[in-house]
């Protein structure tokens, strides 16, 4: 219904009843002639459909339009008594029109059509019968150049203030954005530091129990006799799963434990041929290729800790693509920012997801804990850095990490 209205508004107009009132009006007061009712219409039909026909938007149709308000207003100042007619003032409309569509050099062609359109009918003229007055019709040449160029003049005022507004709201629409990813940080941080503090809490109150389970469980392997296997069997289970609780315990601290960053010059492309190798022993069957941009020269970053992040990333990367599937690493200098992309074409990420991957405690694994990927962000946040995906499901993941390529208070500065 809405969308109707505004339909209806763009095609019905004030400013068209104005011209058809004004139409109208001039018709009333005109000779009671047929002709002279035909081309009046024609041209309030011109001067109304111009702006709601798309095809006359366009340079071709606008000069169309003109020429056809040019053959009305001919045709209708020659019916009328040529140079002696009242309606020479209807050459405005094409005037204004082409000084409003077109620029300074439009502006001056209209206004000298218009001023040949009149003149010509000085060639029709009985000079016997007819006394010319100069002064009037140089005045009548002058009044349609004024005209012209005052419309040419505010249609480019307007056209000025149209492209200052879009500029201001590109410029807002653009602050708009870094306000909303300045925002989306502040609360993945708040998440972080909250869920860490719980973390850390909670691990180290889960640690004396599972200690006191393990060592439960190897006492009762040492005094279990050898026939009673089924109970030695639980046993190791016991102290198994307490291994992997006690594992997971620790990635939880790892995770919750403030990061220190240790920044020294090193060199991105051997950094990400670590991991690489490390990715390709867990995932023999996917091939990694990788595209390195030379440009990128050695610069300070925690080496230990971004070989994690992109160990990290292709290995989740190759996880994702099907047996024999590629992954690429490419990287790329932008102004001073150095930017690594770790790409597949695998299951790809549900776009439902795309907000909340980096959340702590997420996951779509099945035995995933839901920690690599918010200690990922969390590294590359300490370094004062951006981590963005972009995902299709069925197509593949683009995960892109944007790095400064100076120490944090350079790039924060």
């Amino acid at each position: 219904m809405a969308e109707t209205t505004r339909n209806s508004s763009r095609l019905i107009r004030a400013q068209d009843a104005v011209w058809l009132l004004l139409f109208l009006l001039l018709a009333m007061v005109s000779e009671r002639d047929a002709s002279i009712y035909i081309m009046l219409a024609g041209l309030a039909a011109v001067q109304v459909l111009e702006s709601k026909i798309p095809a006359l938007s366009a340079t071709r149709g606008r000069v169309l339009a003109l020429a056809i308000k040019y053959g009305l207003c001919y045709l209708l100042i020659g019916y009328t008594g040529g140079v002696a007619s009242a309606y020479w003032l209807l050459l405005l409309l094409p005037v204004v029109s082409g000084a409003t569509a077109f620029g300074m050099a439009g502006t001056v062609a209209v206004v000298l059509l218009a001023a040949a359109t009149y003149s010509s009918f000085l060639s029709f003229v009985n000079w016997a019968q007819f006394d010319l007055d100069a002064p009037g019709l140089i005045w009548r040449m002058v009044f349609l150049g004024m005209v012209g160029n005052l419309a040419h003049m505010l249609a480019e005022d307007l056209r000025t203030q149209t492209r200052e507004a879009q500029r201001t709201a590109a410029h807002l629409a653009a602050a708009n954005e870094q306000i909303q990813e300045a925002m989306e940080a502040l609360r993945r941080s708040d998440r972080l530091a909250a869920l860490g503090q719980l973390s850390a809490g909670l691990a180290h109150e889960l640690r004396n129990p599972l200690g006191t389970i393990r060592g439960s469980a190897e006492m009762l392997q040492r005094n279990l006799s050898g026939e009673n296997e089924v109970a030695r069997e639980v046993a190791g289970f016991i102290a198994e799963e307490v291994d992997r609780a006690n594992s997971l315990i620790t990635r939880f601290l790892q995770f919750a434990r403030p990061l220190e960053v240790k920044r020294e010059r090193a060199d991105l492309s051997q950094t990400l041929d670590r991991a690489v190798a490390m990715a390709q022993r867990e995932a023999p069957g996917i091939a990694i290729h990788r595209n390195y941009a030379p440009e990128i020269a050695p610069f300070p970053f925690d080496a230990e800790l971004l070989e994690r992040v992109f160990y990290n990333l292709i290995l989740n990367a190759a996880q994702a693509s099907p047996e024999g599937g590629a992954v690429t690493v490419k990287t790329r200098a932008l102004d001073g920012f150095a930017e690594i992309c770790v790409i597949d074409r695998g299951s790809g990420i549900e776009h439902k997801h795309l907000e909340t991957i980096f959340n702590p405690f997420f996951t779509t694994k099945p035995n995933g804990v839901g920690l690599g990927l918010a200690i990922v962000a969390k590294i590359v946040d300490e370094h004062g850095g951006k981590i963005t995906v972009e995902s299709d499901p069925g197509k593949g993941s683009i995960f892109r990490v944007v790095l400064p390529m100076g120490s944090k208070e350079q790039s924060s500065s």
